[in-house]
């Protein structure tokens, strides 16, 4: 109760969400997702970003369920449609480690609507 009370509403959305996917669609929450498995996971983007890799466009977001954070990078793109900051969403994809993160590189993803959508 004191929690939901004084979390950010990108918190209490990404909570719900954590919750809703797991019971719909089979998805982990984010701290679970194992390096070098496929995973499958729900939750808000907190920031997208366009990063040029070696001459190579990239976006790339944070992706957040409560629980801990995904990074998703989507190499050879300038921007996807839909890939903006507060959005929810599901990915799939191969789990990695880069620079002490885990991140899934060309996640297949799913738009999710929004709060209150």
């Amino acid at each position: 109760m004191v929690r939901t009370a004084l979390a950010s509403t990108d918190e209490v959305a990404a909570d719900e969400e954590r919750t809703a996917a797991a019971l719909v669609t089979g998805c982990r929450p984010l701290e679970e997702l194992e390096p070098r498995h496929r995973g499958v996971a729900s939750g808000v983007l907190r920031s997208v970003v366009l990063r040029p890799r070696q001459n190579v466009p990239s976006v790339e977001a944070e992706l957040y369920d409560g629980s801990g954070t995904l990074h998703l990078v989507w190499l050879g793109r300038r921007e996807i449609a839909g890939i903006e900051p507060g959005r929810r969403l599901r990915v799939e994809g191969m789990v990695t480690v880069r620079d002490g993160r885990r991140t899934m590189f060309n996640p297949r993803y799913e738009l999710r609507a929004r709060a209150g959508e």
